[in-house]
């Protein structure tokens, strides 16, 4: 077997030797073989296919965790997670874009006509089929989007996922300290807890926070992205390569989550914003949904007839997959206001 320096490897691959070094630390390309006495590093003919996919990779800014992924997947599961991630690109990109054009045209002075847009929303919850209680909560309308799910097992589950969405709803206040005020008092019911995804509108952007394994997701020209990360134990186990994505959700520890509202730190959010544009349609649910319909299905599900209608759907879906926990979905359509 002909082995290949760094160099050479690196110059064949389109990579640098530093890169090629980072990512044998990070466990994306390990070398060969590595001589004992000075440590240099050894790659083989065979690696190059690896290298080049990771370097392309790179050059559209991915990050490591999710070249690791994409590398130990098969083609076709790879390929639609590049695409996913090129739908998260392209709809920051079209936001970035609209912002710039609406402050080119602040600092040069043009009279612009303004477009109001507007959120038209539909909220859903169903009890699964081994379930006896709803844990679930979703609420909905102009401003708020919102899903929670009281952690199974634990009193009062459907009392801290209440708790959740009406502080979100409360106003008082931004939206982080409202939340951290909602992890108080569920903390103070003495054992609940609760995961929380929730959009809010603020002028043109939506204010975004999430913390456990509801999710939310953007439908944009067709393309289905997600926008939030899991807080799950799982989640780390795909981040580290220890499993691929297409196993995480059957894996038998799936439930354990890292990060809970009312068992976590009060600010222990993710926070961020979108711009709002028009055409966008965002999917807010619980696990009772995504962890039973492949990826595949509920891009295909979500897009046509009105919010309601589309909630309607992904319900009657999940339940096609047996539901057998609590399912809770938002669908909202950002629209150009009357």
């Amino acid at each position: 077997m002909e082995l290949l320096t760094i160099g050479g490897f690196a110059r064949a691959a389109g990579l640098t030797p530093k890169a090629l070094r980072l990512y044998d630390e990070q466990g994306l390309l390990r070398p060969a073989a590595v001589d004992a006495a000075n440590g240099y590093r050894f790659y083989t003919h065979e690696q190059l296919g690896r290298a080049r996919l990771i370097a392309r990779l790179r050059r559209v800014d991915m990050p490591l965790a999710r070249i690791r992924e994409v590398c130990d997947l098969p083609p076709a599961e790879a390929a639609a997670v590049v695409a996913e991630f090129r739908t998260g690109v392209e709809a920051d990109a079209a936001a970035r874009a609209h912002e710039a054009g609406l402050l080119v045209d602040l600092l040069t002075g043009r009279e612009t006509t303004m477009t109001t847009l507007g959120l038209k929303s539909a909220a859903r919850t169903a009890i699964g089929l081994v379930r006896t209680t709803n844990e679930d909560a979703a609420y909905a309308d102009d401003t708020v989007l919102a899903v929670a799910d009281g952690l199974g097992g634990l009193p009062n589950g459907h009392e801290a996922s209440a708790a959740a969405v009406a502080a979100v709803r409360s106003g008082d206040g931004d939206l982080a300290t409202r939340i951290a005020a909602a992890s108080r008092t569920i903390k103070a019911m003495g054992g609940p807890a609760t995961t929380l995804t929730a959009l809010v509108r603020s002028g043109d952007r939506l204010l975004l926070a999430h913390i456990g394994d509801t999710r939310a997701y953007l439908l944009r020209n067709e393309e289905l992205a997600r926008l939030t990360q899991d807080h799950s134990y799982v989640q780390t186990l795909v981040d580290s390569g220890k499993i691929g994505p297409g196993d995480a959700a059957d894996h038998p520890k799936r439930p354990v989550l890292l990060r809970a509202l009312g068992a976590t730190a009060d600010d222990d959010l993710d926070l961020g914003q979108r711009a709002m544009l028009a055409g966008d349609r965002y999917l807010l649910c619980s696990d009772g949904l995504w962890a039973h319909v492949p990826p595949a299905e509920l891009a295909a599900a979500l897009p046509g007839g009105d919010p309601g209608t589309a909630a309607d759907r992904l319900i009657e879906l999940a339940h096609t997959h047996g539901a057998p926990d609590n399912v809770a979905v938002v669908v909202a359509d950002v629209l150009v206001a009357d």
